[in-house]
């Protein structure tokens, strides 16, 4: 048996328990190799574990590692981290729990909020250098960790109560869909539930659009004098929170 035939097998095995795969490899090798299937599938179900500590308290524990090992066995890893497996478990839970949409919603914020604590790190932009930008023309780079999630489902608030250790809300569909920003700020991942108009001015930001075409967007809604001051407050938070990297313009 070749190096590459004998390394088929041995993946053959560990992702489908493929018997054929063991069979030649040898009766000898049935001992190491129950082995290594033990240690691949603990590894795996450990890595979703520790990724979805919410949303398993949430479902409870059996439900919980019932998904995990169905996950594991339809979806191998496909990168050389183990960083990378967590974020397809979400569609997994999803799909499991359709009349359930909290769950799929849970499981997607927490695994934004664990790629927002390995992402990049970046600066944020300096309120001082304000004076100097065209704020007409003004576009904005967000920092790397900056995302944005779509939710149909109270699952913020959920996730919010089970990790400050407090008995969480039922879950309930909202009237709308909604946005959440996600991001790390230091440290430590944030996250807040967007306002409509806030997710659409964010919406255009994100696309490069000028910080004029948000205050169009923002007086469109409130006139022009509400609209001014609400677009300058929109501003002001997004640089709090330490969303934008930097400003051109």
């Amino acid at each position: 048996m070749s190096l590459l035939a004998l390394q088929r097998d041995f993946r053959a095995w560990l992702t489908t328990e493929a018997a054929g795969a063991a069979a030649r490899m040898g009766a000898a090798a049935a001992p190491g190799l129950a082995v290594y299937l033990n240690n691949y599938r603990g590894s795996l179900m450990a890595c979703l574990a520790d990724s979805f500590p919410v949303v398993r308290a949430w479902i409870g524990d059996t439900a919980f590692e019932s998904a995990a090992a169905h996950h594991v066995d339809r979806m191998p890893p496909q990168a050389w981290t183990l960083d990378a497996y967590a974020p397809a478990f979400a569609d997994t839970l999803a799909a499991r729990y359709p009349g359930d949409p909290e769950v799929g919603d849970l499981a997607r914020l927490e695994c934004a909020l664990g790629l927002a604590f390995v992402g990049r790190d970046a600066n944020r932009f300096d309120p001082a250098d304000a004076a100097h930008v065209d704020w007409e023309r003004a576009t904005f780079r967000f920092v790397p960790t900056f995302a944005t999630l779509a939710v149909s489902s109270n699952a913020a608030a959920i996730w919010s109560a089970i990790d400050a250790g407090e008995t969480p809300p039922a879950a309930v569909a909202l009237p709308e869909p909604a946005t959440i920003a996600i991001w790390r700020n230091g440290f430590s991942p944030r996250f807040r539930t967007l306002a409509s108009m806030e997710a659409q001015a964010l919406s255009i930001a994100v696309a490069r659009g000028s910080f004029g075409q948000v205050c169009a967007l923002v007086v469109d809604r409130l006139g022009e004098v509400d609209g001014q001051a609400a677009a300058g407050a929109l501003l002001g938070r997004w640089l709090g929170d330490g969303l934008i990297e930097s400003i051109a313009g």
